[in-house]
C-alpha cells in the first residue's frame, strides 16, 4: 500500500514537471520579446524625425468606376436582304455618314419605280376627271346632263386626289427602304469586331447586328461614392466645377486623366447606399477604354494651411492615435493627436501638434513617454536594426526601409 502511494506521488510530480516545462517552452518567445521590448532608463534609441509642416491639402474622395463610351450603337439592318458590300475594316475609326455596308437594293428600287408609276397614273386620271367635272358643272341642271352626273364626277375627282396622296406616301416609304440599303455610321466612333460577312442575308430588326460602333473621344466614366459624401459634394458643386482624375485599375502607375464632374445622379441606390457620378474625358490619347475599371479621385475642397506629417509618424493606441514629439533634452513626449484627411503620403493633424514640432518617424516601436533618443539618418536606423543595436523589431525596420 505504501509503495502504491509512493508511485502515485512520483507520477504526479512527473506530470507537474512536464506541464511546467511545456509552459516555459510556449511562453519563452513571448517572454523573451517582452524582455527585449523593455529598455532601461539609460538606453538611447536611434530615431529619425520630421517636422510638422503647414500646407494646403486637397480633400479627395475616392471611388471605383467603369469607363463607358459616349455613344454605343449596334449597327443593325433596317431592311431585309443579302449584303453585297462591306466597306469597313474591324477596329476602324469612322466619321458620321461613312458608308459601312450595302444591302442588295434591286427589289427596293423596283418597288420605288412601281409606286412612282402608280402616282403618274393617278395624276393622269385626276387631270381627266377635273376636265370632265368642269364640263359637267357648266351643263348641270340643263336638259343635256343631270345634277347627279356632275356630283358623281366631283366624287371621282376627290377619290383620285386621295389616291395620289397614298401614292406619294408609298413613294416616300419605298425611297426610305431603298436608302436603308446603304448602311452609314450614325455617329463618329470606332468599329468593333464584324459579326456578319458579305453575302449573308440579314433581317430588319436583327438583335445581333453587323458591327458595334462606340464613341471613345470623348468618353464617359461612371463611379459611385457613399451617400454620406453627397452633402459635401453638392455644397462644393454649387461653388464651381469639381476637379476629377481617374487612373486605370492596376498597380496605380497608369496614366492619369483629368476632367470635371458633369453629372450627379438624381437618386441613391437603396440596395448599396451609394450615389452614381459621371464625367466626360477628352481621351485624345485613348488610354481609357469602354468597359475598363478605374479609380476615381474627386476633389471637393482644399484645406488651407493644414498641419501635416507623414502617416508613419502617427502611432495607433488602444483608444487614441498619438505621436512622439522630440524635446530639447533629446527625450520624447507622447502627444495624443486627432487625425483628419489622410492618404498614403500625408496625414492631417487637427489637434495635438503645432507647426515646427519634430515628431519621430522611424524607431517609435521601442519608445515610451520620456524615452531618451538619438536623432540619426534613416540609413543609420536601418543598419542598427539589422545589427541588433537599435532593436526596433520588424515594424521599425520596415518603416526605416520605407523612409529610404
Amino acid at each position: 500500500m505504501t509503495d502504491q502511494k509512493h508511485g502515485q506521488r512520483l507520477a504526479r510530480a512527473l506530470l507537474l514537471t512536464l506541464l511546467g516545462a511545456t509552459a516555459l517552452t510556449l511562453a519563452g518567445p513571448e517572454a523573451h520579446a517582452q524582455r527585449r521590448s523593455k529598455s532601461s532608463p539609460n538606453d538611447v534609441t536611434p530615431v529619425t524625425v520630421v517636422p510638422v509642416t503647414k500646407q494646403d491639402v486637397p480633400v479627395v474622395l475616392t471611388g471605383i468606376g467603369t469607363v463607358q463610351a459616349s455613344n454605343t450603337v449596334t449597327i443593325s439592318p433596317m431592311v431585309t436582304g443579302p449584303i453585297v458590300s462591306i466597306n469597313f475594316t474591324e477596329g476602324q475609326n469612322v466619321k458620321k455618314g461613312d458608308v459601312l455596308a450595302v444591302i442588295d437594293p434591286r427589289t427596293y428600287q423596283a418597288t420605288l419605280d412601281e409606286d412612282r408609276g402608280k402616282l403618274a397614273q393617278d395624276q393622269a386620271t385626276l387631270a381627266g376627271a377635273l376636265r370632265d367635272l368642269t364640263r359637267y358643272a357648266k351643263l348641270s341642271g340643263s336638259s343635256y346632263i343631270s345634277q347627279q352626273t356632275a356630283d358623281d364626277e366631283r366624287a371621282t375627282v376627290d377619290e383620285t386626289k386621295a389616291l395620289i396622296i397614298q401614292d406619294k406616301a408609298a413613294i416616300e416609304l419605298a425611297q426610305t427602304n431603298l436608302d436603308y440599303c446603304t448602311i452609314t455610321a450614325p455617329v463618329d466612333g470606332r468599329l468593333g469586331v464584324r459579326d456578319v460577312d458579305i453575302g449573308n442575308i440579314v433581317s430588319a430588326g436583327s438583335s445581333s447586328g453587323i458591327v458595334t460602333l462606340t464613341t471613345i473621344e470623348p468618353i464617359g466614366v461612371v463611379f459611385t461614392l457613399p451617400q454620406q459624401d453627397l452633402p459635401q459634394i453638392i455644397d462644393a458643386s454649387k461653388a464651381g466645377a469639381l476637379p476629377l482624375s481617374v487612373v486605370p485599375e492596376g498597380d496605380g502607375s497608369g496614366p492619369e486623366e483629368t476632367a470635371t464632374l458633369d453629372v450627379i445622379d438624381n437618386q441613391v441606390d437603396s440596395s448599396t447606399g451609394t450615389v452614381k457620378f459621371k464625367a466626360y474625358f477628352p481621351n485624345t490619347d485613348e488610354h481609357l477604354w469602354p468597359g475598363g475599371f478605374v479609380t476615381a479621385h474627386l476633389t471637393v475642397k482644399v484645406l488651407k494651411d493644414a498641419l501635416t506629417v507623414p502617416p508613419a509618424a502617427v502611432q495607433t493606441g488602444p483608444t487614441q492615435s498619438f505621436a512622439y514629439v522630440l524635446q530639447p533634452n533629446n527625450t520624447v513626449k507622447q502627444a495624443n493627436v486627432t487625425l483628419g484627411q489622410q492618404n498614403e503620403k500625408l496625414a492631417v493633424i487637427q489637434s495635438g501638434l503645432a507647426a515646427g514640432d519634430k515628431v519621430v518617424l522611424d524607431g517609435a516601436s521601442r519608445l515610451s513617454d520620456g524615452s531618451k533618443v538619438k536623432v540619426v539618418t534613416p540609413k543609420t536606423v536601418t543598419d542598427q536594426a539589422a545589427q541588433g543595436k537599435g532593436d526596433q523589431g520588424p515594424k521599425g525596420a520596415d518603416k526605416a526601409a520605407t523612409a529610404q
